[in-house]
């Protein structure tokens, strides 16, 4: 999930801070560039087939998920992502265990 790639790029985003762009911060531009060119296209949902949630809550800046579901295509079955979200963590939220979030 991305929590651990953009929270330097939300950084920029808060009240009284230098915009800099720093290597880290190329890097984690670079390299969200790259995922979402390259992630695999959102499938539509069967709703009649079981539907799964990955959830991602190990980073302490962020939260991540993933719903996803196994299709049958062309006769075989593939697991195929229905849509991703994911979101930064308040400052007093980073200092929640994961089942507090």
């Amino acid at each position: 999930m991305f929590p651990h790639i953009t929270s330097s790029l939300y950084k920029l985003c808060s009240k009284d801070v230098v915009f800099e762009i720093t290597m880290e911060r190329r890097d984690a531009y670079e390299r969200i560039k790259y995922e979402l060119t390259n992630a695999p296209v959102p499938i539509l949902a069967e709703f009649e087939l079981p539907i799964n949630l990955c959830i991602d809550a190990a980073c302490s800046q962020g939260l991540g998920a993933a719903l996803y579901q196994r299709q049958l295509v062309d006769g075989e079955p593939r697991e195929g992502v229905i849509c991703y979200i994911s979101r930064l963590l308040k400052d007093s939220e980073s200092r929640y265990g994961a089942t507090q979030t």
